[in-house]
């Protein structure tokens, strides 16, 4: 699992799949986005406004990579 959070977007992502496939988005709310690949397996969630959705302090003990554009 792979968990990208930008810090300018607010976004958080969190891969649950590593292959590379097509997927196709399901928006479950205004907030939550899910990546459908094969087999109809979620492959990925997109959060939105994160730091107002998701206590982001909680996710430190799990290896994440923190983008931010400069």
């Amino acid at each position: 699992m792979q968990i990208i959070y930008n810090t300018k977007s607010d976004l958080l992502y969190l891969r649950l799949d590593e292959r590379q496939q097509q997927v196709t988005n399901q928006r479950l709310s205004e907030e939550v986005v899910l990546d459908i690949g094969e087999d109809d397996k979620i492959v990925g969630i997109e959060i939105l406004d994160a730091s107002q959705n998701v206590n982001l302090s909680s996710l430190l003990p799990v290896n994440q990579e923190v983008v931010s554009a400069v």
